[in-house]
């Protein structure tokens, strides 16, 4: 009876606690919401709380009216689509023999100290940024994903989850006549959905999220990925290129309400993507991370 009361006691503190968490995650993204459909004077007397203040929806009309935002959509979506399949093709080609022991792979262990050694040291930014001017993909939406490829992290996480396979498996297949690709495709890979939808969350987020590389990589902003175009507008506005009616805009768009609509466009899609991957997410982090 007292571990039952105990158990109520501790499920109701827990739901309050877990609340109020969610409240302190959902509140900011509301905020930033409300502030960027205010107009400019609210916004920097700031009255705008949880709810618009003066709405207005010039903000969004001043960045979604380039022709240079689509194109950023654009670029985005082919970064995004083709740096998921690189990064999950060799996140798995990576993963897989790592996951063996050193009687099956010789110097599995040396080969796994190679990549963890690049999470802790890089060669810098001068030496990334000549390696890739020098391999000619500069301005390319090639530049943008290949330098990160591999994903040491989700290599990690993907052959532990691998190590929990049971062994009973491979070995059945390995008995009908199945060699590694075929055990690879055929068992571990429909088995690992937890893991493996973990690590394409994580790198549909990377992606989308990703500004700098394309400040630095991109010569001409018709090739900016969503993120670094949203990030330029507001750091180098160009008076001269504006019309009239760009003028009447700005009247009503201040820093503020600009930031906050940058905000909120950039994280809308992975907030909309996030939700039919999160019944994977926490599985595959905990699965992932047990075995040594």
């Amino acid at each position: 009876m007292k571990s039952s009361i105990s158990y109520r006691v501790f499920s109701q503190i827990n739901i309050v606690f877990l609340s109020i968490l969610a409240l302190v995650c959902i509140l900011p993204l509301v905020h930033v919401l409300a502030l960027s459909f205010s107009n400019n004077s609210s916004a920097a007397a700031g009255l705008v709380k949880l709810w618009p203040v003066g709405f207005t929806t010039s903000a969004y009309e001043f960045i979604l009216r380039k022709p240079e935002f689509l194109n950023s959509i654009v670029v985005t979506l082919q970064r995004v689509g083709l740096g998921t399949v690189i990064n999950l093709l060799l996140t798995l080609l990576v993963a897989y023999p790592l996951s063996k022991e050193s009687s099956v792979l010789k110097f599995r262990t040396q080969y796994a100290w190679i990549f963890v050694f690049t999470i802790l040291f890089n060669g810098g930014l001068i030496p990334w940024y000549m390696t890739i001017k020098w391999t000619g993909i500069m301005d390319t939406l090639w530049a943008l994903v290949l330098p990160g490829a591999v994903p040491v992290f989700n290599v990690i996480l993907l052959l532990n989850f691998f190590r929990g396979v049971p062994k009973e498996l491979e070995e059945s297949a390995a008995l009908d006549g199945a060699g590694h690709w075929t055990t690879l495709w055929r068992i571990y890979v429909p088995l690992s959905t937890p893991a493996i939808a973990t690590v394409t969350l994580f790198t549909i987020v990377g992606h989308w999220n990703s500004w700098f590389d394309g400040l630095i990589l991109m010569k001409v902003p018709e090739h900016f990925p969503l993120s670094t175009y949203l990030q330029t507008i507001l750091v180098h506005i160009d008076l001269t290129s504006m019309s009239g009616k760009d003028f009447e805009m700005l009247r009503d768009v201040s820093d503020r309400t600009a930031k906050a609509a940058q905000i909120f466009l950039g994280a809308l899609p992975i907030v909309v993507v996030y939700p039919f991957l999160q019944r994977y997410f926490v599985k595959g982090i905990v699965l992932g991370s047990v075995k040594g």
